[in-house]
């Protein structure tokens, strides 16, 4: 590594560089061949301004140099100490000014009271714009209850519109006469279930020797508590429901007595007659009626 590359700077050129070292003194026989060699180039100020400046790819670019690698040491010195020095002139040069930078800063409190000031009106701006978001979320939020409460009325008017339907079909069924109101032009629809339950009893007939409509009787009953589960599911406060008991009583007293007349029919049938009372009193038990089915069985006793 100590070794020349090529040759000797000559004394001359590191004195025009401002190197404060210099090549050891050639003999005078070998002076005019040393002469006849290039001389290294003086280093480049602006390649040690480059942001991205590696001391490694620097020096792998000064391999070429006529230059020993001591020499190339010296100089890189001598470049540094130029470098300190002429930074030491500049703050030298401009003291006075770094000396009055204290002083040129009077009146900054003014300008730091103006952004404080600044940024005061402009977090009041902001805080009256989130008030306002808050009142429309609020406004937003209501109107979805709202919303809401609608869509909830109007699942339970039609449920409540269901509830009287049922009712009254239940009511034409059972031929009890209905306390509501009627409307002209509404159309009477226990006809055709009439008819149905009409060829289910003509069926019964010639399946059962009894001759008691036990199809008939559990489809009222089921109809009977599909109307109580609706009426639960409301909630049987409502004004209307209670407004609708006494109708929903008469109902219940009429399924009991059609019940408890069929039990009597068919409690001296038989086996087929055995058949049928099980099948009434699963009928009280679907009507949750389980007690009363107990009482009319002891009183058949």
């Amino acid at each position: 590594m100590t070794s020349h590359i090529t040759c000797h700077i000559s004394a001359n050129h590191l004195s025009q560089l401002g190197s404060s070292t210099s090549s050891p003194a050639s003999p005078t026989s070998t002076d005019d061949e040393a002469d006849t060699l290039p001389y290294p180039t003086p280093l480049l100020r602006s390649a040690f301004l480059d942001p991205n400046f590696s001391p490694q790819t620097y020096l792998s670019t000064l391999r070429n140099r006529h230059q020993t690698l001591e020499d190339l040491r010296a100089e890189l010195r001598t470049r540094s100490q130029l470098l300190n020095k002429e930074l030491l002139d500049l703050v030298n040069d401009h003291y006075q000014d770094f000396l009055g930078l204290g002083s040129s800063l009077k009146g900054g409190d003014e300008r730091v009271e103006e952004v404080r000031l600044g940024l005061m009106g402009f977090r009041g701006e902001v805080e009256g714009l989130k008030r306002v978001v808050d009142n429309r979320r609020r406004e937003v939020e209501g109107l979805l209850g709202e919303r809401k409460e609608v869509r909830r009325n109007i699942a339970v008017g039609r449920a409540l519109l269901d509830v009287d339907a049922r009712l009254e079909l239940l009511e034409g069924r059972l031929m009890i006469q209905s306390t509501k109101p009627t409307v002209s032009g509404q159309e009477d629809v226990s006809g055709d279930e009439s008819e149905e339950y009409s060829e289910d009893e003509e069926r019964l007939d010639e399946e059962d020797e009894a001759f008691v409509p036990l199809r008939r009787l559990q489809r009222n009953a089921q109809q009977y508590m599909c109307i109580r589960q609706l009426a639960e599911r409301i909630g049987p406060e409502h004004p209307f429901l209670v407004a609708q008991q006494p109708r929903l009583m008469r109902v219940r007293n009429t399924l009991l007595l059609d019940l408890s007349t069929a039990l009597k029919q068919v409690r001296g049938a038989g086996d087929l007659g055995r058949n049928s009372v099980l099948w009434i009193v699963g009928i009280y038990r679907e009507m949750d009626e389980a007690k009363e089915a107990v009482r009319v069985l002891k009183g058949l006793s």
